[in-house]
């Protein structure tokens, strides 16, 4: 296992009313994470809404998980660009501050080929000495890294993981299959932790783990102890509120949830709009239903 452990929390950003960065929030927020079985936190994902976080707003969330939690969680950064020349300054900053680790998602927008995608973290690793999360998620990047792309990055010493989210088990298990057994791939999808787990996945970048930290852990522990009945069990558990999650787009339904178990983290941030009423009664159900079972 690496020192990602099994469970990665994509964290939401907090806001306070007026759109500024809730900092206060987004400690106690890290905390709450730690103690319900994060075994890292990750910052300035998609989930933490990275595309409208300046690169200071991003390094104070930094500054502040180092103060605080250093030693006692693994952190993560997501400090992915699709400017390879940003994404290495980045990086860099946040090695700097103390991050432990970093999160590089393919290159979005621009398209690259599979070798510009190689190069991309390529030029990144040698520019660190943390070790990287690469990150496949096709549906937001508008490009799939192929077996043998993965295969190539795995090859680089500081590259160590995979976050695995296009949606395929069957490309999940390609990727296990050409990849050395200790490149450890995370499933990027809370829906398919289990079934990636069976095909070899090291655990999950996860969002509901905001929620149910502790029953992923437990569905995680479960399966590796090859109690297979008690992690499906877990799992059809979680099902709805893994689905009811992403309802709309990330992380605006996480944020509704969070609010209505005290943790007030506000709306997200433009082009993203509020969660409806529609929407926040289908997360409250589900959530009441969840907690109910638990």
């Amino acid at each position: 296992m690496t020192n990602f452990g099994p469970i990665v929390t994509a964290m939401v950003t907090p806001f306070n009313d007026d759109g500024t960065v809730n900092y206060k929030q987004a400690v106690e927020l890290m905390d709450y994470l730690i103690q319900n079985k994060s075994s890292t936190i990750l910052l300035t994902g998609t989930t933490g809404e990275c595309p409208t976080l300046s690169h200071d707003e991003e390094y104070e969330l930094y500054q502040l998980a180092v103060k605080y939690f250093k030693g006692k969680v693994n952190l993560m950064a997501g400090t992915g660009s699709n400017c390879t020349k940003t994404a290495i300054t980045s990086t860099q900053m946040a090695q700097e501050i103390g991050m432990d680790s970093i999160l590089q998602v393919v290159p979005y927008y621009n398209k690259p080929c599979q070798q510009g995608i190689y190069n991309h973290f390529r030029a990144i690793a040698d520019a660190t000495d943390c070790p990287i999360m690469i990150y496949n998620i096709p549906g937001r990047t508008g490009v799939n890294m192929t077996a043998e792309t993965v295969k190539k990055c795995a090859s680089i010493s500081n590259i160590v993981a995979l976050k695995e989210a296009a949606g395929s088990v069957e490309q999940m298990k390609e990727f296990r299959a050409i990849c050395p057994i200790d490149f450890h791939i995370y499933s990027g999808d809370d829906g398919l932790t289990l079934e990636f787990m069976k095909e070899g996945a090291s655990g999950v970048v996860s969002v509901a783990s905001h929620l149910a930290g502790k029953q992923i852990h437990d569905m995680i522990a479960a399966f590796n102890n090859n109690d297979i009945t008690t992690a499906n069990a877990l799992d059809k558990i979680l099902q709805p509120l893994f689905d009811v999650l992403f309802i709309t787009s990330n992380p605006i339904p996480v944020k509704a949830a969070l609010k209505l178990i005290g943790f007030n983290c506000g709306t997200t941030r433009p082009p993203l709009m509020a969660i409806t009423e529609e929407q926040n009664q289908q997360v409250e159900s589900v959530l009441d239903a969840f907690l109910e079972k638990v």
